[in-house]
């Protein structure tokens, strides 16, 4: 079966959303999504959005910080636009019916801002503490108004639709026409052909044994994108974000870094202060720096958790703060209020991703990325706190423009599409490899390319990686495909990319620190780390 639409946006977070809205104006839209359409990496974000809305603050102001915490690999040009856009979107995202907190005894007419590590200002927008959980109510509410817009849910795509692949010879610069995607629900494969295919599926944290993302998070598009031949940058900075709940039933729980911008303090087990010996900002040093500073505790002490003590601040404040934060803790027999929450770091968020340029095209014609999946040049080598969200409808609105600029160019392709062709594949009665690998992938990665990497863990993990592909290779194309097999083979492929981008770099820097070469390194550092299918590997 074939669908076909005008604009294909495969995910429902902030990006994909944002943007289907704005597309459904020239044309039909057609959104695929994993899950439900709640069910989003932006259903997850606490925080807030970071945006300069307060007269007290300045784009210069956010544009340092967020050059500063990029460690020299921000695109300059690219973060002064992502600031400087910043307020319109903000402005649109509440046109559109965000209700973000306001301030107390401002009689309705400021907003609340909150800060985060690394920000020199409060600039951070909020909705108590459940931000992106009201984005998306928002967005799906304004969505459903418009009537160009379908969404597909529990569809997972399976591989970009390339012309050359059509067309049966290799084609530079390369076009995309559309998706495979599979139907979770009734095991079936459709055909989605497109004029414009957009990449909007959120970030990889399901790489690593332990991570804040929700089960989606298995890096669907950068795999995607990479196996078309798409360029793949950055993919060796990892945000660890430094303080994930430490409880045996939490999985996955957050807190956020707006406790800590609050005011509340990391400790060790034994109630001593740390952070002052690792940076000036203390317990609002960028994610980065309290990441490894954790890390390097807990090896020193062999604890299996820090804690983060919000105790000395007025309970009512805490609770009225962050009352979702407060009822999970509270959930697990946590009364952060009154006791330290124990924590640990996650795998959070990606840096690196599909490369782009300033409107969200990537190298493939036709084929564009926006929010996580992306490395637009804003986060370099380590992403300021709430700038993820901002990116994400900042770029989306520019793709926008940019495919609303190609669209009267665009007419329909001639060309027949086949439909997925399984070959010779059959059931599986070995589902067991599939768990096997996927728990193996996982281990080795946060055992090997974590917040503390060296050559030695990375030529272990790249061996071990290797074997893993070959035999999610083999399986894959003998039997029939299930969600499970295709998030696994997915996940395989960002590790092995992280891994190969991490052995390229040399020298430490933002969030890549590497024990054999722990100095940042300006004179060849000042590169992106570039992989595609068909290329040799780039330092660039």
């Amino acid at each position: 079966m074939e669908i076909k639409t005008d604009f294909l946006i495969i995910g429902s977070g902030i990006a994909g959303l944002s943007l289907a809205i704005k597309a459904a104006d020239l044309g039909t839209v057609a959104v695929i999504t994993k899950k439900e359409e709640m069910e989003s990496s932006t259903n997850y974000a606490q925080g807030g959005i970071a945006a300069v809305t307060d007269i007290h603050d300045s784009f210069e102001s956010h544009i340092s910080d967020t050059l500063e915490c990029g460690a020299g690999l921000c695109r300059e040009d690219v973060v002064r636009f992502v600031v400087t856009e910043g307020p319109r979107r903000i402005e649109e995202l509440i046109d559109w019916g965000v209700s973000f907190t306001k301030a107390e005894n401002s009689g309705g007419t400021l907003y609340d801002l909150g800060r985060e590590g690394g920000h020199s200002r409060r600039r951070v927008l909020h909705a108590g503490d459940r931000t992106g959980q009201e984005i998306e109510r928002a967005l799906i509410e304004k969505a459903a108004s418009k009537k160009n817009i379908r969404i597909f849910e529990n569809f997972i795509g399976i591989d970009l639709i390339m012309n050359s692949n059509v067309m049966g010879k290799k084609m530079k610069p390369d076009r995309c026409l559309g998706v495979y995607a599979f139907d979770i629900v009734r095991k079936q494969i459709l055909t989605f052909r497109a004029k414009f295919t957009v990449l909007a599926t959120g970030g990889a944290g399901k790489v690593y044994l332990i991570t804040s993302n929700p089960d989606i998070a298995t890096g669907d598009g950068i795999a995607m994108a990479y196996r078309a031949g798409a360029q793949i940058a950055n993919m060796e900075f990892i945000q660890f974000h430094p303080t994930c709940l430490y409880h045996p039933d939490a999985r996955s729980f957050l807190i956020s870094e707006a406790v800590r911008g609050e005011g509340a303090v990391l400790r060790l087990k034994s109630g001593s202060t740390f952070m002052e010996k690792y940076h000036p900002l203390k317990n609002l040093a960028p994610r980065d720096i309290v990441a490894r500073a954790i890390d390097a505790e807990l090896k020193k002490s062999g604890d299996e958790y820090v804690l983060l003590d919000m105790t000395h601040r007025d309970r009512d404040f805490t609770i009225r703060r962050f009352p979702n934060i407060y009822n999970e803790c509270l959930k697990f027999g946590i009364d952060m209020a009154r006791e330290p929450v124990p924590v640990v770091p996650a795998a959070h968020y990606i840096c690196g991703g599909v490369a782009v340029s300033p409107y969200g095209e990537t190298d493939i014609e036709r084929l564009f990325a926006c929010g996580e999946v992306s490395c637009s040049g804003l986060h370099g080598a380590n992403r300021l706190a709430s700038n993820s969200l901002l990116e994400a409808v900042v770029f989306a609105h520019r793709s926008f423009l940019k495919m609303s600029e190609l669209l009267p160019g665009c007419k329909d392709e001639p060309l027949a599409i086949p439909s997925w062709d399984p070959k010779e594949a059959r059931e599986s009665d070995e589902s067991v490899v599939v768990t096997n690998d996927w728990e193996e992938i996982r281990r080795c990665m946060w055992n090997y390319v974590g917040i503390v990497r060296s050559d030695k863990r990375l030529e272990r993990a790249k061996k071990r990686m290797d074997i893993i592909c070959e035999e999610i290779h083999e399986y894959y194309w003998n039997y029939m495909i299930t969600r499970d097999l295709l998030e696994l083979r997915n996940i395989a492929t960002v590790a092995s990319l992280i891994i190969r981008c991490a052995m390229m770099r040399k020298e430490s820097r933002g969030l890549h620190y590497n024990l054999d070469y722990p100095e940042r390194d300006d004179r060849n550092g000042l590169r992106d780390t570039i992989i595609s299918r068909y290329e040799r590997p780039e330092f660039r």
